[in-house]
């Protein structure tokens, strides 16, 4: 009697397994998930866009090197008293905007930990 309640009680419990995705258990795999095709761009594609990104960087690297001297210049055709001038402003507005910097930087690190969790 003991033998066939727990063989019954073993069947049932077999009866009771439940799987999440029963698809995957028939079938191996799920159907609904579908593969991104990957498509290959022409060669000569990603050559003229490789050649436009180094002609980008360039363009880029001639415009602040342009600036540059434009500021440089600025500075030299100037008095020496408005030479010095001019540093002590450039040091001047550096110091501010590194401070401003600091505190806008400390004021969002407060704000922020209001939101952690």
């Amino acid at each position: 009697m003991f033998i066939f309640l727990l063989s019954l009680s073993i069947c049932s419990c077999n009866a009771q397994i439940f799987h999440k995705n029963p698809e995957k258990q028939l079938f191996g795999k799920t159907l609904g998930k579908k593969k991104e095709v990957k498509v290959k761009e022409p060669r000569s594609v990603i050559k003229a866009k490789s050649k436009q990104e180094a002609n980008d960087r360039r363009l880029q690297k001639e415009y602040e090197k342009n600036v540059k001297r434009s500021q440089k210049r600025t500075i030299d055709i100037q008095s020496p008293e408005v030479q010095t001038r001019m540093k002590q402003n450039k040091k001047d507005y550096t110091k501010r905007d590194k401070e401003q910097k600091k505190k806008v930087r400390a004021s969002t690190r407060r704000a922020g930990e209001k939101y952690k969790e």
